[in-house]
């Protein structure tokens, strides 16, 4: 038995030493497989291959946080939805950026029926997250199109940034809604509302005036309150719309055509 011992402690080590991909050491550590990387690239490839038809309905949810099992209840229903094309988190997929935390999410999304895309939260920023969200998912700010709609995720997350001028990127933005030439709905997706004082002041008007002066942009969607909203808040013709959280235990589905749009609230 003493000379097991020590053999059976070196097997242990090496067997710890060259498994790194299956260890997590420090929670803040970007330790991902290759299927969890570049989600927001290879979902879009998966919805750009989606049949188009004259309505397109999407789920809008958001918030998943630490609620698990809410989380997991929210598939379940959203996968008994009929016509539903794909889902748009919007954000704080995490609750401390804990890359863990978005594996976790991660591994109960998998078993929707449809892609899932999402925008950045900003518990998502915190900690080590938005070096993890990168890897995992993508840019922070990214577009796409599908059908008779333009989508654009934009981080809205102000102060995490210290309220410094940065975030959002209006320039970004503006350049984003002028590339419509073939004048698609374009839906504008993000965490915090401008309204929210999460949201920079010096940048609410500048942003919601790049909504409003834009004719393709009817409707903007967002997460962060907990709390369903919908209303023209800025009386401007451009309408706000907040899902709840996943503790809340609730969603959107939303269906657009030609123009004209519905947004229905669904409780699990």
């Amino acid at each position: 038995m003493k000379h097991i011992l020590p053999w059976t402690a070196l097997g242990l080590v090496l067997l710890l030493s060259s498994c790194d991909n299956l260890f997590q050491y420090n929670p803040n550590e970007e330790t991902l497989l290759e299927s969890e990387r570049n989600l927001t690239a290879k979902n879009i490839d998966k919805i750009s291959q989606l049949p188009v038809s004259d309505t397109t309905r999407f789920i809008l949810m958001g918030d998943s946080q630490r609620w698990y099992d809410e989380c997991e209840d929210f598939v379940q229903s959203a996968n008994q939805q009929k016509g539903i094309s794909f889902v748009l988190h919007a954000g704080d997929i995490s609750d401390f950026g804990l890359t863990q935390e978005f594996k976790w999410v991660n591994e109960i999304m998998t078993c929707l029926k449809y892609p899932y895309v999402t925008v950045i939260g900003n518990h998502d920023i915190v900690a080590n997250g938005s070096a993890t969200y990168r890897k995992m998912f993508g840019p922070l700010n990214y577009s796409f199109a599908f059908g008779r709609d333009r989508f654009i995720f934009i981080n809205t997350n102000s102060r995490e940034y210290a309220f410094d001028g940065s975030v959002p990127d209006i320039a970004w933005l503006k350049a984003q809604l002028a590339d419509n030439p073939t004048h698609k709905n374009t839906i504008v997706v993000g965490h915090v509302p401008p309204f929210d004082a999460d949201f920079d002041k010096n940048l609410e008007k500048s942003y919601t005036e790049a909504l409003a002066t834009d004719p393709s942009v009817k409707f903007t969607l967002y997460g962060h309150q907990h709390r369903f909203y919908e209303g023209q808040f800025y009386d401007d013709g451009v309408n706000y719309h907040l899902t709840t959280s996943m503790g809340a235990r609730g969603y959107m589905v939303v269906s657009t055509w030609e123009g004209g749009y519905n947004v229905k609230r669904v409780e699990f």
